[in-house]
């Protein structure tokens, strides 16, 4: 019965995508910048050559990783729908860690109400923008497929990739010059803005998207000598970038 109803929500969205033909989602302020993404993994590090020049994009609260290194707003933040008003542990906390806080371009994804109602909840959550938009599901399936050439609908938490992998897979599609990612990894858990040590559902696509990159020969890059052993993306240290 669970197998079946995932061939049904599967066609669904199979038939919708195609019907809708999205454009893949991009922003046009990433062409040609050093990307730095930011994500929530327990351990991180800052790019050795960090400064002004690079854009800072952060996934959910991971801006408290980069206020660490002098940021004070990124200039593009990814947010998933039920950080807003989610009422488990992972959200209160995001929602804390946000409140005060804010970003340039604010990515809100999959957010199924109105916009009247996401503004109230950032209000409520005292979180600021200067550009707000809503990213529905279709937008990032042809994403996913512009960037790694495959058709991946979400159809469970195990089947997707995070949100610090789809920066990664925005910036690519929007065409910065490099991306280097920081608290990304696949093998991890929690997060490093709660003590809740939460599983990872999206090791499995996650570690295996990397690794395409890497493949690939995209420019792609990690801070983390963790995330390098185990992805085989190259560390990104004086000697790559003098090359």
């Amino acid at each position: 019965m669970h197998k079946l109803m995932e061939f049904k929500t599967w066609l669904f969205r199979f038939l919708k995508y195609a019907w809708l033909r999205p454009r893949a989602w991009s922003d046009d302020t990433i062409n040609g910048r050093n990307v730095v993404v930011v994500g929530s993994a327990p351990v991180s590090a800052k790019p050795f050559d960090f400064d002004e020049s690079y854009l800072v994009i952060s996934v959910n609260a991971s801006q408290i990783v980069a206020k660490g290194w002098g940021v004070e707003k990124p200039d593009i933040t990814l947010m998933m729908f039920h950080q807003i008003e989610g009422k488990y542990k992972n959200a209160q906390e995001v929602r804390r860690v946000l409140n005060g806080e804010s970003t340039g371009s604010l990515y809100l994804l999959l957010w199924r109400h109105d916009l009247l109602r996401l503004k109230a909840g950032l209000t409520r959550i005292n979180y600021g923008y200067d550009r707000l938009s809503i990213v529905d599901r279709f937008s990032r399936v042809a994403l996913v497929r512009a960037t790694t050439g495959k058709l991946n609908f979400e159809i469970s938490p195990e089947s997707k990739y995070s949100n610090g992998v789809i920066a990664v897979m925005l910036a690519l599609q929007s065409g910065a010059k490099r991306v280097v990612i920081a608290g990304i990894n696949p093998a991890s858990t929690g997060h490093i803005y709660n003590a809740e040590n939460l599983h990872r559902k999206h090791s499995g696509p996650d570690l295996e998207a990397l690794k395409q990159m890497q493949q690939a020969g995209l420019p792609v890059y990690t801070a983390d000598a963790a995330v390098a052993d185990a992805t085989g993306l190259p560390l990104w240290k004086p000697e790559i970038a003098g090359s």
